[in-house]
């Protein structure tokens, strides 16, 4: 696919110490739509430093909302999902144009620097994950053709994490091709939720997961974070 095929969509909330690399790593030819709920100049500085092709939308909510809000007002075939703590590496978009025949593809997340290690063996799991026909997407690196996340009515507007995964499994279900691709990967910037505890994160998401993946989490409980954003607003 090309760049005027895709718009890249990101959620933000107090991201200035971030967002300053990551708009450094977005090639200008991109679409970007940034859904902010800041109390900081998150998005100030992303008006001043790309003006060109980008839409700041000043809304509260979820990262949920967020990232439904973002793919509403794209008018782009393809929607990229990603974060503001990460980087695209140089030749990320690039390795877009070799991308054929799934509605959905995402990557790992991976460490240029500290925790490496973990972010290593996440992959790993994923890929393993993927291979027993249980995808394992991030909303990090995630890309989804625009017509199949609408036949699915789009992310559950209730989850306030998990969502991206979530969305995945219901889009696989609905007979769309899913790809997880090793060699697209982005890199994280910012560890404070490992750093607070590596074991805590990831059953988090392995518990969560599951009890979504199996409908097995009652509805009322889709709400909750379970303390997953506690440490990134801290």
């Amino acid at each position: 696919m090309l760049p005027a095929e895709l718009t890249l969509i990101v959620p933000t909330r107090d991201e200035a110490h971030n967002i300053r690399q990551f708009l450094a790593s977005v090639p200008a030819e991109i679409r970007l739509i940034v859904v902010d709920a800041s109390r900081d100049e998150t998005p100030d500085l992303i008006e001043t430093l790309r003006p060109e092709r980008t839409i700041v939308l000043r809304e509260p909510g979820s990262v949920t909302q967020a990232r439904q809000r973002g793919a509403d007002l794209a008018r782009t075939d393809w929607l990229l999902f990603s974060d503001a703590d990460i980087l695209f590496p140089p030749d990320y978009f690039d390795r877009l144009a070799a991308l054929s025949g799934s509605a959905v593809y995402y990557g790992p997340k991976l460490s240029r620097g500290r925790f490496r290690h973990y972010y290593n063996r996440i992959a790993r799991a994923q890929a393993l994950s993927h291979a027993c026909g249980f995808p394992a997407a991030s909303g990090s690196n995630l890309l989804i053709r625009r017509d199949a996340l609408a036949c699915v009515d789009g992310f559950d507007m209730r989850l306030t994490c998990n969502e991206d995964s979530e969305v995945v499994w219901r889009i696989r279900r609905a007979g769309f091709r899913v790809s997880f691709q090793k060699d697209l990967v982005v890199h994280a910037t910012d560890h404070r939720r490992i750093e607070s505890s590596r074991l805590r994160k990831t059953l988090h998401s392995i518990i969560r997961c599951t009890l979504l993946y199996t409908n097995l989490m009652p509805v009322k409980y889709r709400t909750y974070d379970w303390g997953y954003w506690q440490h990134r607003d801290g």
